[in-house]
């Protein structure tokens, strides 16, 4: 399995007063297997979360290019980092 670092996006358009957060990550499971754990919802509040669960953890790494790449297309942009070290 490549190595996936958490992904963090967010969708902001004002007109539509529209503020989204959306996090992937995968984190291993105790039979060696991987879970897909994804956090959503309006930016400033904690949100929803799922966990799905693979067999395998290249399963898992393809999912989280799959859903990456379709919140992509629907908009959302990075989570970029300030200065001070804290997510924006």
């Amino acid at each position: 399995m490549k190595d996936l670092h958490p992904v963090h996006l967010r969708r902001i358009d004002p007109s539509q007063n529209m503020r989204r957060f959306y996090s992937i990550s995968l984190q291993p499971t105790l039979f060696g297997g991987a879970s897909l754990v994804r956090d959503w919802g309006r930016i400033g509040t904690r949100g929803q979360s799922m966990i799905e669960t693979f067999d395998t953890p290249a399963e898992a790494g393809d999912a989280l290019t799959r859903l990456e790449r379709r919140k992509r297309r629907r908009g959302y942009l990075d989570s970029y980092v300030s200065r001070s070290g804290g997510r924006v």
